[in-house]
Order: C-alpha cells, then sequence, then structure tokens
C-alpha cells in the first residue's frame, strides 16, 4: 500500500506558490537554481524578528523590493521580470481553482491577487521612475530601434501584442524568440489602477516611442501596429489626458511652423503617412512610387490595379483611424478643447500653402493635408444628411469673433477689407445687450461631446452661438458642429483642393516633358550627337519620376470615389449654407447684398467648383451626387457681381455647366436633366451666360453692366463675339505665318543640319509651341463664328441696329480680306485639318450669300445669282445715301457728330462731359466700353440726354435745303432699304 503524501500547512503552500512566482527562496539553496535568487538579507531579518522562514502576504513586498535591489549577475531585467511575475501569478491561480479545500483555496485566491497587484504596482514605479532598481531593460537596449534617441518603454511590446498583428521583439522588429505577449489581464490592471500622476510619464514615453517610429513611414511602412497602440492608448482616460499635455502635443513657440507640426508633434507624423510625394528631406520610406509605379509603362494593367486598390485600402485604413483618435479625444471634455486647438494651429501655420509656390520647409506636406482633409470629412458625416438638417447651427460670425481661426485676412466674395472691419464694428456696437442663447447637444455626432468646449457650466444646457464679444475678451463659444465645418472648408482649402491643383500641374508637366523628349529624339535621328543623347536619358528619367508621382496622387485621390463623394458632400452644405444667407434658392436676389454673405471667404465657392471641375472628369464620380443645389446656386450668382466680386471665380461657374454638358459629361444621365428640366436653367441660364460673358468682357465696368437691359447686355455680347472673333483669327493667321517661316527652315534639309544643335531645339521648341497656338485659337474662332452664324439666323434684328450695321460690316470685310484677300496663297498648310484651319466653312457661315466668296469655293449658280441681287440693293441704297448727303452742301458743325464728323440723326447729351454726339455712335462705342470717352466717367444707355433742339434745327436745316421734301424722302428710302431684310439675308452693308 503506499505512502500516503504528508498534508501541507496553508503556510507552506503560500510559501511555495510566492516563491514560484517571484522566484526567490529565503532558505540557501543546496543546488544552484539559475531562475531563483536567494535573498540573504531578508532571510537574516526575517529570523532577527523571530520568525520562519517563509513567504507570506505580510514579507511579499520588502521580498519583491530585495530582489529588485539586488544586482545580480545575468539577472532578468526589472520590468520583464515583474511581467514574469505577474504571468507566473496567473498561472498559479488556474492551479489553485482546483484545490478541493473551499477555505484555502478562497485564502491562496486572495495570496495570488495580491502578487499580482505589487507586480503591477512596481512596473509602473520602475516605468515611472528607471533608475531606481539596477538592470536595463531589453528595450532600453535596442539603441537602433529608435534614431531620433528616446528610449523605448518596454512596455510598448506588450502593447502591441494586446493590438493585434505580428508578434513582435522588444521594440517593433521581427522576433526572433517567438514574441512577447502580455499576460491576461495585465495591461487593464496597469492603467486602469493606477491614479494619473504616476501614469502620466508613462503614456508620455510611450507617445514619445509611437511618434518615433511612423515619423519616416510612408503608406507601405509599419505604421498599422503603432496606430493600433495609439488608439488603445486613447481609449483610457488618463492617456488621452496626457497625450494633450505632453510638452510636443504642439511643439513649442519657437518651433512651431507647418513642417514643426506634422514632424514634430505626437500626432502630426501620424498625418504624415501618405503615398503622395513629399521634398527629399522628409521622404518617408518605403517609397511607394518606386515600389507599386516604376516602369509603370511596361507593367500589365491587372498589376497595378492591384497596386492602386492596395494603396487605396491601406490609406483608409489610416483615416479610419485617425478619425477614431480625434474623436475619442473629442469626446472627452477635458481634452476637446485642446484638439480643435490642435487642428487650428496646424492650419493657421500652414495658410501659405494657399500660395502658388510653397516652402516645403516651413509647410506641411500635401500627404498630411490630404489625410487631414479625409479625416474632417468623416467628422462632418453625421450633419451631411440628405437634407442637411444642422446647418442652421452654423454661425457666419464665427469668421468675424473665431479666436481660432484666423479668417478675416481671406478675400471676401464681395466685401473689401475695410468693409468687412467696419461691418464688424457695427455688429460690436450692436451686440452689447445681446445674450447667450442656449443649444442642443449634438448626441447624434458626438455621443457625450457637448455642443461647447466649456466645463465651467457642464450641468447645465450647452451654449450654442455666442453672438457677442464681452468687453474683457473671453472666447467666444460655438457649436461643435460649426467649429467642424469652417475648419474642414480651411483644411479642404489648404489640403485636397491644392492636392488637385499639384496632381493638374504635374499632368502638365509630364505633357510638357513628352513632348521636348519626342523633339529630342527626331532631332537626334537626324544628327545624333552625345549632347542629345544625355538630355533624351535625363528627360525619361524625369518622366519616369513624374509618372510615379501622378501614380501615386491617382492612388491616393483620384481613385478613392468615397472621399471625393465626401468632398461633394460637404461642398454641397457649403452652397445651401451660403446660399441660406440671402433668402434661399429663388430670383430675383434680393439688393443690396447682405454683408452675412458678402464678406464670407472667397475660397468656399472657389474650392466648390474646383472640386466640380475635377470631379466630373472622373468617370462615374458624381453618380448619386445631388447636383440641383450646385446647379441652383451656379444660375444665381454667376451672373451677380453685387454678390461675387471676382468675375474670374464666376467664369469657373460656366467651366462646370461646360463640364456637365451632356455631350461632354462621362455621367451624361446624370447632369442632362440639369438643363433639360431644371426649372432655373429653363427660365435664367442663358441670360445669365450672357450677362457673365459681357462682364469679364468689360473686367471692372461690371456694376454699370449689371444696370443694364437685356437688350444692351445681348448687344454688349454680339460686341464681344465679333471682337473675339476678329481677335483669335488674327492671332491664328499671324501664327500660321510664322509657322510656314519655320516650315520652309525646317524642310530645307542641309542648311537645317548645319545649324547648332541647340538652335534646332530651340526652334524645334517654338515650331510646336506655335501649332499649340494655332490648334487653340481656331478651335475657339470657329466656335465663335458658328455661334455668330446661329445667333444671325435666330435673332435677326439686334444685327440690324443702327450701332450694329457699320460693326457686323466691318467684322465682314476683315473676314473676306484675311480669308480670300491677297494673302490668302500664303496661308495654305499641309494638313488644315491638323488645325482646325477650314477657310471655306468659316465663309460658308458668315456669307451664305456672298457671291465672290462662294465663286472662289465654287458654290451652287442660284445661291450666286441671289447675292448679286441682292449687292445691287445694297449698293442702290449707298448711292442714294451719298446723293442725299451731297445734296445738303455745306454742313454745319455743330450738326456734325464729333467723333465720326457725319450728320447726326439722333444728337444726344453725355451727362458728364455735356458733349453732344449721334446716338448711334455713342452706342457703338458702349458695346466696348461703359464710359464717357472724353472724361472717363461711367455711361450707360439710359444715361443719354436726347437733345431735342439741336435736333429740331437739324431737321429745319434738312428741309431748308432741299426742294419740297426730296432730300428727306431720299434719306427715308435709304433707312428703309438698308432695314428691311431680304428673303433668308438678315446682315447687309
Amino acid at each position: 500500500m503506499a505512502t500516503q503524501k504528508p498534508q501541507r500547512s496553508p503556510e507552506e503552500v503560500e510559501d511555495l506558490i510566492l516563491r514560484k512566482i517571484f522566484l526567490v527562496t529565503l532558505i540557501d539553496p543546496v543546488e544552484t537554481n539559475s531562475g531563483v535568487v536567494y535573498l540573504e538579507l531578508t532571510a537574516a531579518e526575517i529570523l532577527s524578528e523571530g520568525k520562519e522562514l517563509k513567504l507570506s502576504r505580510d514579507v511579499m513586498e520588502r521580498v519583491l523590493i530585495d530582489r529588485l535591489s539586488n544586482e545580480l549577475p545575468n539577472a532578468e531585467p526589472p520590468f520583464s521580470y515583474l511581467v514574469g511575475c505577474y504571468r507566473r501569478a496567473c498561472e498559479e491561480n488556474k492551479k489553485i481553482l482546483n484545490m478541493k479545500d473551499k477555505n484555502l483555496r478562497s485564502e491562496m485566491e486572495l495570496v495570488v491577487k495580491q502578487a499580482k497587484k505589487l507586480a503591477v504596482s512596481y512596473c509602473r514605479i520602475h516605468l515611472g521612475n528607471p533608475d531606481m532598481f539596477p538592470g536595463v531593460d531589453v528595450a532600453d537596449g535596442n539603441v537602433n530601434a529608435n534614431p531620433m534617441g528616446k528610449k523605448p518603454s518596454p512596455l510598448l511590446p506588450l502593447i502591441y501584442s494586446e493590438v493585434g498583428g505580428a508578434l513582435i521583439d522588444s521594440y517593433g522588429g521581427a522576433s526572433t524568440s517567438g514574441g512577447i505577449t502580455s499576460p491576461p489581464g495585465f495591461l487593464d490592471e496597469f492603467f486602469k489602477e493606477g491614479d494619473f500622476d504616476s501614469l502620466d510619464p508613462i503614456f508620455k514615453s510611450l507617445y514619445d516611442n509611437l511618434r518615433e517610429k511612423v515619423v519616416r513611414e510612408s503608406a507601405l511602412g509599419n505604421f498599422q501596429q503603432p496606430l493600433r497602440a495609439l488608439l488603445y492608448l486613447l481609449s483610457i482616460p488618463a492617456g488621452a489626458k496626457s497625450l494633450v499635455t505632453h510638452k510636443w502635443w504642439m511643439p513649442p513657440g519657437s518651433f512651431l511652423n507647418g513642417r514643426a507640426m506634422e514632424v514634430a508633434s505626437i500626432l502630426g507624423p501620424f498625418f504624415h503617412i501618405s503615398a503622395l510625394p513629399d521634398t527629399a528631406l522628409f521622404k518617408s520610406q518605403p517609397d511607394v512610387g518606386q515600389q507599386c509605379f516604376s516602369e509603370a509603362s511596361s507593367r500589365r494593367p491587372a498589376d497595378l490595379l492591384s497596386s492602386f486598390t492596395t494603396i487605396k485600402t491601406v490609406m483608409n485604413n489610416l483615416y479610419d483611424g485617425l478619425h477614431e483618435a480625434l474623436l475619442c479625444l473629442l469626446k472627452k471634455s477635458e481634452t476637446r478643447e485642446s484638439v480643435l486647438e490642435f487642428l487650428a494651429a496646424v492650419i493657421n501655420n500652414n495658410s501659405s500653402r494657399a500660395h502658388l509656390q510653397i516652402d516645403p520647409l516651413t509647410c506641411a506636406s500635401s500627404g498630411m493635408f490630404v489625410n487631414l482633409s479625409a479625416v474632417m470629412l468623416m467628422l462632418c458625416e453625421p450633419f451631411l444628411d440628405a437634407n442637411l438638417s444642422k446647418r442652421d447651427k452654423i454661425d457666419p460670425n464665427y469668421v468675424f469673433y473665431s479666436n481660432r481661426l484666423d479668417l478675416r485676412g481671406l478675400t471676401a466674395l464681395h466685401a473689401s477689407s475695410e468693409e468687412v472691419s467696419a461691418y464688424i464694428s457695427e455688429l460690436n456696437n450692436g451686440r452689447t445687450d445681446s445674450s447667450t442663447e442656449n443649444g442642443v447637444k449634438d448626441n447624434r455626432l458626438l455621443t457625450s461631446l457637448e455642443a461647447t468646449g466649456s466645463s465651467s457650466n457642464s450641468g447645465g444646457p450647452p451654449v450654442q452661438n455666442v453672438r457677442s464679444v464681452s468687453s474683457s475678451g473671453d472666447k467666444v463659444k460655438y457649436t461643435f458642429i460649426c467649429e467642424c465645418f469652417f475648419l474642414t472648408a480651411r483644411v479642404l482649402n489648404l489640403g485636397l483642393l491644392k492636392a488637385f491643383s499639384d496632381f493638374k500641374h504635374l499632368v502638365q508637366d509630364i505633357s510638357r516633358s513628352e513632348d521636348s523628349l519626342a523633339s529630342l529624339k527626331a532631332m537626334n535621328e537626324q544628327t545624333p550627337t552625345r549632347q542629345l543623347e544625355l538630355d533624351i536619358a535625363r528627360l525619361e528619367k524625369e518622366i519616369e519620376s513624374y509618372s510615379q508621382e501622378k501614380m501615386c496622387y491617382e492612388a491616393q485621390i483620384v481613385r478613392d470615389g468615397g472621399l471625393i463623394q465626401r468632398a461633394l458632400s460637404f461642398c454641397r452644405l457649403m452652397v445651401v449654407w451660403l446660399v441660406g444667407l440671402v433668402g434661399g434658392f429663388k430670383l430675383p436676389l434680393p439688393a443690396p447684398c447682405p454683408m452675412e454673405f458678402a464678406c464670407m471667404p472667397e475660397h468656399f465657392v472657389e474650392d466648390t467648383m474646383e472640386l466640380l471641375i475635377f470631379s466630373s472628369r472622373i468617370p462615374k464620380a458624381l453618380d448619386g451626387v445631388i447636383l440641383d443645389d450646385f446647379m441652383n446656386f451656379i444660375i444665381m450668382f454667376m451672373a451677380s457681381p453685387e454678390y461675387i466680386r471676382n468675375p474670374y471665380l464666376r467664369s469657373k461657374m460656366v467651366e462646370v455647366l461646360n463640364c456637365w454638358m451632356p455631350r461632354r459629361s462621362g455621367s451624361s444621365a446624370t447632369t442632362a436633366s440639369l438643363f433639360e428640366g431644371h426649372q432655373l436653367s429653363l427660365q435664367y441660364l442663358v441670360r445669365n451666360l450672357l450677362k457673365l460673358y459681357v462682364d469679364i468682357e468689360f473686367t471692372g465696368s461690371h456694376t454699370q453692366i449689371a444696370k443694364a437691359e437685356e437688350k444692351g447686355v445681348y448687344l454688349n455680347f454680339l460686341n464681344f463675339l465679333i471682337n473675339d472673333s476678329i481677335y483669335l483669327l488674327d492671332e491664328s493667321l499671324n501664327k500660321i505665318l510664322e509657322l510656314k517661316t519655320l516650315e520652309a527652315e525646317m524642310s530645307n534639309t542641309a542648311e537645317w543640319e548645319q545649324r547648332p544643335a541647340q538652335e534646332r531645339q530651340e526652334r524645334t521648341r517654338q515650331f510646336q509651341s506655335q501649332e499649340n497656338i494655332i490648334r487653340i485659337d481656331m478651335k475657339l474662332a470657329n466656335e465663335d463664328v458658328s455661334l455668330l452664324a446661329f445667333t444671325s439666323e435666330q435673332i435677326t434684328s439686334p444685327f440690324l441696329l443702327p450701332e450694329m450695321v457699320e460693326r457686323v460690316a466691318s467684322m465682314l470685310n476683315y473676314f473676306l480680306l484675311q480669308l480670300v484677300g491677297p494673302q490668302r496663297k500664303s496661308l495654305s498648310l499641309k494638313d488644315p485639318e491638323k488645325y482646325e484651319f477650314r477657310p471655306k466653312h468659316l465663309l460658308k457661315q458668315l456669307f451664305d450669300a456672298a457671291a465672290d466668296v462662294l465663286k472662289r469655293i465654287g458654290e451652287d449658280g442660284r445661291i450666286i445669282q441671289e447675292f448679286v441681287e441682292l449687292g445691287a440693293k445694297a449698293k442702290a441704297a449707298a448711292v442714294e445715301a451719298m446723293d442725299a448727303e451731297n445734296a445738303l452742301g455745306d454742313i454745319p458743325d455743330e450738326f456734325l457728330d464729333p467723333i465720326q464728323y457725319t450728320l447726326m440723326k439722333d444728337p444726344v447729351i453725355l451727362p458728364s462731359s455735356r458733349v453732344t454726339l449721334d446716338r448711334p455712335v455713342i452706342l457703338r462705342h458702349l458695346l466696348s466700353d461703359s464710359t464717357d470717352p472724353f472724361n472717363r466717367s461711367p455711361l450707360s444707355p439710359d444715361m443719354l440726354i436726347p437733345d431735342t433742339d439741336l435736333k429740331a434745327r437739324i431737321d429745319e436745316f434738312i428741309r431748308s435745303q432741299a426742294t419740297g421734301n426730296q432730300v428727306d424722302t431720299q434719306l427715308q428710302s435709304t433707312k428703309v432699304t438698308l432695314q428691311t431684310p431680304t428673303t433668308d439675308v438678315q446682315l447687309i452693308d
């Protein structure tokens, strides 16, 4: 029969468990165990106290301190040892559960619980005071792990293991020993049981480590684990508070600029992670362009598509993580204000990103701002519902009173800087008695986020919009929706929209480089030189670099339909909100323009139009987007200089309409209805387009044009259309002559090859430039003439008005002279269609009944006969007019027009200069210039004063010079002849 094991006493069991947990002994072991440490001093102390040499709860902490204080050879580092104690305690706890004695089991569970708590407590003490105990933690010894010199926290690998991903070694590298894992419950107990003062330095050290880990990481780098670790730390209240109180939450003032916010702040390097290129000094690794898009022209489409998809997925994961991080901070009242200050500091210190040229040493990268744009748009999503129901929470006075964003220095939609200042003064004077308005919490946006950052009245209702400025200079409080709206609008301007512009310029650079490369290769085929080969190699390398950068932009932005659609939704909110400032979607607009609207930043509208233009050129980007509000906005404001001062900004609206034309747009079904069944389009689109065209041509005289009648606007439109047609044709024909000269030089091979290579290269570039200019100018000239032909056929009467007849005649004569005159043979081109040069087509459009022209182009004889008859009538009318003028004899100077020196028929007085002119003469002048020709003061047709006395004297003079009413009858007959259309002919000289 087997001998039964003697039963251990509770004290013996406790001693055994604690020895296993702490790997210590109070009795000098007979056999040396490398893992167990003999605590001789503690044993002596216990004996001197008359106690047994057994470990117990009473001596547990003394034993642990003795073990940590001993500097033993090859001893386990303090942190690793303490984590091991916790892990071993967990293992012992499992064994205790199998004990049959309930009382003993209960006692031992308390022992283990105390051991775990003690291990965690000393972990916090050690990490907060690393020099308290001897020994170097493994992570501290990994010098190469962090090039910026911050000691890596040994806690970080445990956090990495907790948040998932591959097992890593003591500081983020690949593990060679199976990896380090966090004991179950260790991190929860470590962070949640400690007070803020003890945890704060630990959190700050961890944030330093995470920043250093990602500061040079690109979209293909190892940023996922640090990002998950950041989110884990922010989920702990003390961790969130510690982050915003970190010295480098925002760099100190002496270091504070846009780039410092990106590379030195704690969150900045996370926002820097991107696929977009950056300047060499701050370039991230791995190089996305090199890894994914090198030699793209020789790659399979499927490979490129895979790279595009990978980058888009990775970046969206980053956006999600950063959004979660900011949302976590915004939900906590004690950290919310710091986050808003951080975002404002990023924006204010990068305001120069709006400039054409950016200093990469002082401005953050495009990658950071595109990331920030994506994250801010995600924060806005809760109030971007279809009905935009929360837009009333956006207070326009934020532009004037915000203590965070500096918006007052931005160009306004209509108001000058002086007018903005005066308006703010007026608001301040009128708001001294205004009171704080109560608002509603933004529960649907942020579960526990009060509408303002005020913590002084956390128990009361949140402040919605404070529309007053206190005399003591207190900060004005706004709803989170209001703050988020203006922050996002500014970030988009400096970020996503700037990236669109960079992408467009990159495409243009590629096109120019490819043209230059083709020219160099053509020259090298004729006369190869070493220098040409070097230039070709340089250009090929440059194009490869450009192409890689272009594809990086395409991967992160152009192919991210979700990002673009969120941006479109936000811009829809901007235009609907702006329209709300003027009373909603209705015409005519109220006069005068409300100052709230006039003072809003111009870039709100410019960014919206640029985004619409960019997205309209991306297939399917507009699918599902509500465009009606954009269309209403464009129709309302494109011809309203009293609301949007900049005519070139309003011309962008026409560019949007051009992109939306069904024949051009990739989403014809989406955009066709905007022209065919849209109420405002049918009623106002054409007239507002004409007004805008005239406004832009007047470039500064739009205030007078806005007052003109529709008839006057249409005449101005026709006049400028004629001017454009003449200018474009003249430019094109002159360039054709220059082009033919260059062609002749290049066709003389013997002489051409004798010229220096640099001169040949320069002349070839000039030839290509001339080709492009001719092609563009002729295309526009053809469109202008087509429009003239259409309007003269559909709307005849304006062309027959006295002020237009001579203008039209001059244009027709000019076109005839240029296209069939003496120089016509010098305009022959080898391939006229290449340049869209179609003289026959132009002439047929302008002269449907011009005999000589028709003979030259081989037209039908019957049409020629009709023109001959028409010409006879015109000639007879001209002879009659000349005879009538001659019959009058010497005409007094006061009856002659001072500009044309012809007899006035309808004299009018100019109100400013008091000069008298013939009405048709001054009206013709006003078609191109809305000023008095004698003193440049503003002038419009309705301001002309009829000189009835002078007209009566002229009429009396005509009657007195004639026998009966012969001359007068001739003049009236001539007038009727000139203004009576013949059959289908609507223009007569």
